[in-house]
């Protein structure tokens, strides 16, 4: 009798570990979706934003239109990464609008009517503070997918992974144009 307590106590360990294994895998899972939603929401109303603002600076007849139409170019090609999740094309994207975003907000130096518009400092104001608030949620997205990323690989969390189709996520970057400084010479043509 001993020794068929110990079989079944030699079986059921690893069967309760296999499943303490797959929960903590299948919460690290939700918790990027969850990071994910949190970046998507801020997306989402950036985007319905952006709109508002190009219409702000249209009325302003000397506004460089160009500049415009990259904002909203940028803005197309980060609403339709975000919907497709393509994470690699969405940083790219985001990187492309947040530079179109300052060099519109460069720009808009320059014409002393729309600096001082009300709506337009308004939504200045809001879409700095929604870039600030996603570059908060992509630290916390990414942060996840990593944990998410280094269970999966490490062993044994690596066998119930693959044996139970748990995969990697991609990191949210940005491209490097991000990090670069509005060149204003070349805005205001000197």
């Amino acid at each position: 009798m001993p020794g068929l307590l110990v079989f079944f106590l030699v079986l059921a360990l690893p069967a309760v570990f296999g499943v303490f294994v797959f929960n903590q895998l299948v919460a690290l899972k939700h918790n990027v979706g969850k990071a994910w939603s949190n970046i998507d929401i801020l997306l989402k109303q950036r985007h319905d934003e952006l709109p508002k603002l190009v219409e702000t600076c249209r009325q302003y007849m000397q506004f460089e239109q160009e500049t415009l139409e990259k904002v909203m170019q940028a803005r197309s090609r980060v609403a339709s990464a975000r919907e497709s999740q393509n994470i690699s094309a969405l940083g790219q994207a985001e990187a492309s609008l947040r530079l179109g975003l300052g060099n519109l907000f460069a720009v808009a130096e320059a014409y002393p009517e729309l600096k001082t518009s009300e709506t337009f400092q308004h939504l200045q104001v809001r879409i700095s503070g929604l870039e600030n608030a996603i570059a908060d949620r992509r630290e916390f997205y990414n942060d996840s997918v990593n944990v998410n990323n280094v269970r999966v690989e490490q062993f044994p969390d690596t066998v119930i992974a693959r044996l139970f189709g748990f995969r990697q996520f991609s990191l949210l970057h940005f491209a490097a144009e991000e990090t670069k400084d509005v060149d204003l010479n070349r805005l205001f043509g000197r």
